[in-house]
């Protein structure tokens, strides 16, 4: 006899079908709030493919413990609900059997519980898989969306994942790589260079997934990069263009891998453009991606005239105005319009657009001496700036002649003539002879000064002989016509602030600049009496645009300028300037890459608090400037020489600015910057720049 005791054996409980109509639901079945797919959903898969998993129950039994022939349901009562719900749409009989697994001992409850707790989710990465493997067997994204329930992006997003480098995916099923970073991952195809990102980042503490998406498409143009919006997307991949779309996130369009394909396609079809405007008959054409801002200073322009409005146009948009104006007084006082007003609206607001916006006709001779710029605008369009006259290209100025020029005998008489002494005049008169020069000069000596006189009795005279100077330096290249001894100075930026022209606020004073050019006379000599006709309204804007012009708060290494630069201070308190309302960003070319991660951390730690500046301090360079831009964009921000000092505070902060660069102001010198023989072009904060940059490298 041995002692040895025998392992009894697991006794599986007893399954088997039972009508549906026998079943009922457990009252102590565990499950009270709803959670996962909707019963709904799972009634249709059910009917898609049938039950999948049996029911566990138990028999009901009465007072005496004898069983009544009905079966409650502690554990699969969703799948009950949905049988149920199945046979309330009568695609299920009701006598239908149900697999069950019959339990006999312990508690329901514990049934329940154990059914829920003890199954294990699936891993995200076995669904990925699993919808690429359906994938290949046939089945189309929309088919699998359909099987389960979700939408094709989804479907699509699944696939995208399944897709990573192998090596990704198995450091994602080993807890190596989050969802969020595997999801970064998707957005380049390639699974070389996904490998190369992510051996440069598994081990680093500021692996995030916008980084993640940084260097996986910091070698391709963005869908909304202004180049990518000019040639257009679809003729970008005609071409043979890759585009790396993100679908998880918001792309605005993906990026263009392939960035020789895209500049060569900018530079053909500017190119075809500037055949098409070379057609008109212009001198030159000059084309560009873009120009720096002041590019046509120095140049004259010339200005055409609209097209003459045809019987038919002007009737269509006397008609188009006339609807316009009655539908706007109808529904002037509802809170919204009806959609089909607006719609209307804006198709009469289009119409009018297109016929207001004509063909400029040009004078030939113009034509023939001036020229057009080609560029395209920030937002990705055709940007064509014509009748731009180039000094070699004017017309020779013919000499000043006094009006009392005559044809005499060979001699003329003009203020230009030889200067004879009095005492070598001879007393009798043999002849009229010219006003010796002498005499001429101190005769007008005494006009002028009487011409002063009155004009300074003069407001309204003196503001438009102001007004006509000022408009001939700013709009007329080298004109001379007037005697006033004042000049409009404006400086012009070229490489020394790239992307100036593309501002909000640079792009509006171009279109005013060009608004008021368009209303002037081509012929200065007719500018005066142009001037005074028009409105006080018009000339006072002129001449404030004209004013504007000569502002200059321009700070440079070799000339500080402090007093200058404190009465620019004044003019945008007086103004309220606000840089930030104006337009401007903290972004990383604006300034956030060129300045120090010392510089980059204060900006954020002053904007957001010391935490978010401690959070990013350990990021390499790039992805600090992604990042701190981020935490700045809508705060408001604004670097030191950007702000306006408050009213109250007056200048006293840009002493400690100019004492900061190690500039002194000397009386002797009345008061104009006195630079320190040892300072150099480079400073402090631009030799941290480089070091800092020479230790990322």
């Amino acid at each position: 006899m041995t002692n040895a005791k025998t392992k009894s054996k697991v006794a599986l409980s007893v399954s088997r079908d039972i009508p549906f109509n026998k079943l009922v639901l457990s009252q102590s079945n565990v499950r009270r709030i709803k959670a996962g797919v909707a019963i709904e959903e799972l009634a249709a898969d059910i009917a898609r493919r049938t039950l999948l998993q049996s029911l566990t129950v138990r028999a009901v039994t009465d007072e005496d413990g004898n069983e009544t022939g009905m079966f409650e349901v502690p554990a699969g009562g969703r799948r009950f609900r949905a049988l149920e719900l199945l046979v309330k749409q009568k695609r299920l009989n009701k006598t239908a059997p149900v697999p069950c697994v019959i339990r006999t001992e312990g508690l329901a409850e514990e049934d329940s519980l154990a059914e829920n707790v003890q199954r294990a989710p699936l891993h995200p990465l076995d669904q990925f898989r699993a919808f690429q493997s359906m994938r290949e067997k046939g089945m189309g994204e929309e088919e699998i969306a359909a099987a389960f329930f979700v939408s094709v992006n989804v479907v699509k997003q699944r696939l995208r994942l399944a897709a990573v480098s192998e090596t990704l995916l198995e450091a994602y099923a080993e807890d190596e790589l989050t969802l969020d970073q595997l999801m970064a991952f998707t957005v380049n195809p390639d699974h070389e260079r996904q490998a190369q990102v992510w051996e440069a980042i598994k081990d680093s503490y500021s692996a995030q997934p916008y980084q993640i998406r940084r260097m996986l498409t910091e070698d391709a143009v963005r869908a909304s990069d202004k180049r990518a919006l000019f040639i257009g997307i679809d003729a970008y991949v005609e071409a043979g263009g890759a585009v790396m779309r993100d679908l998880f996130e918001s792309d605005d369009g993906g990026w263009l891998e392939n960035i020789g394909l895209v500049d060569m396609l900018v530079t053909e079809k500017l190119n075809e453009e500037a055949e098409a405007i070379r057609a008109e008959g212009w001198k030159w054409i000059e084309v560009g991606l873009d120009f720096p801002y002041g590019h046509t200073y120095g140049l004259r322009r010339v200005f055409g005239e609209q097209e003459p409005l045809t019987d038919e146009q002007d009737a269509s948009r006397e008609a188009l105005q006339a609807e316009l104006d009655k539908l706007e007084a109808e529904y002037a006082d509802l809170p919204e319009l009806p959609d089909e007003i607006d719609e209307r609206l804006g198709e009469i607001e289009t119409a009018i657009e297109a016929i207001d916006d004509r063909p400029m006709i040009y004078d030939t001779d113009d034509v023939s001496r001036a020229g057009a710029f080609l560029s395209v605008s920030p937002g990705g369009r055709l940007h064509v700036e014509r009748g731009f006259v180039r000094p070699e290209d004017e017309l020779p100025v013919e000499p000043e002649v006094d009006e009392t020029e005559t044809s005499g005998a060979g001699e003329t008489k003009s203020n230009g003539a030889q200067s004879v002494d009095p005492a070598d005049e001879p007393e009798e008169d043999e002849g009229l002879k010219p006003i010796p020069d002498r005499l001429v000069t101190e005769l007008t000596a005494h006009r002028t000064v009487a011409l002063r006189l009155a004009l300074s009795g003069s407001f309204d005279t003196a503001f438009h002989a102001c007004l006509h100077k000022l408009v001939l330096d700013t709009f007329y290249s080298y004109a001379q016509d007037s005697c006033l001894e004042l000049s409009a100075t404006c400086v012009y930026y070229g490489s020394q602030a790239p992307g100036l022209g593309e501002t909000p606020y640079a792009t509006a004073l171009t279109e005013r600049h060009e608004a008021f050019a368009g209303a002037l006379p081509n012929d200065p000599e007719q500018l005066w009496d142009a001037l005074g006709d028009l409105s006080d309204a018009m000339r006072k804007e002129l001449f404030a645009h004209c004013i504007a012009l000569t502002a200059n708060a321009t700070v440079e290494a070799y000339n500080r300028r402090p007093r200058a630069i404190a009465h620019a201070d004044r003019l945008a308190v007086t103004l309220g300037l606000d840089m930030t309302e104006a337009g401007w960003k903290p972004t990383g070319d604006a300034y956030l890459g060129r300045v120090t991660k010392t510089r980059i951390a204060a900006a954020v730690a002053e904007a957001k608090g010391d935490k978010a500046a401690s959070d990013i301090e350990s990021l390499k360079k790039d992805a600090m400037v992604e990042r701190a831009e981020d935490l700045l964009a809508g705060t408001g921000w604004l670097p030191e020489p950007l702000r306006t000092p408050a009213a109250e505070s007056g200048t006293d902060h840009l002493e400690v600015d100019v004492a900061e660069d190690g500039e002194e102001q000397s009386a002797a010198n009345d008061g104009e910057t006195v630079m320190d023989e040892n300072t150099g072009p480079v400073d402090d904060d631009e030799k941290e720049q480089e070091e800092e940059l020479e230790a990322a490298e």
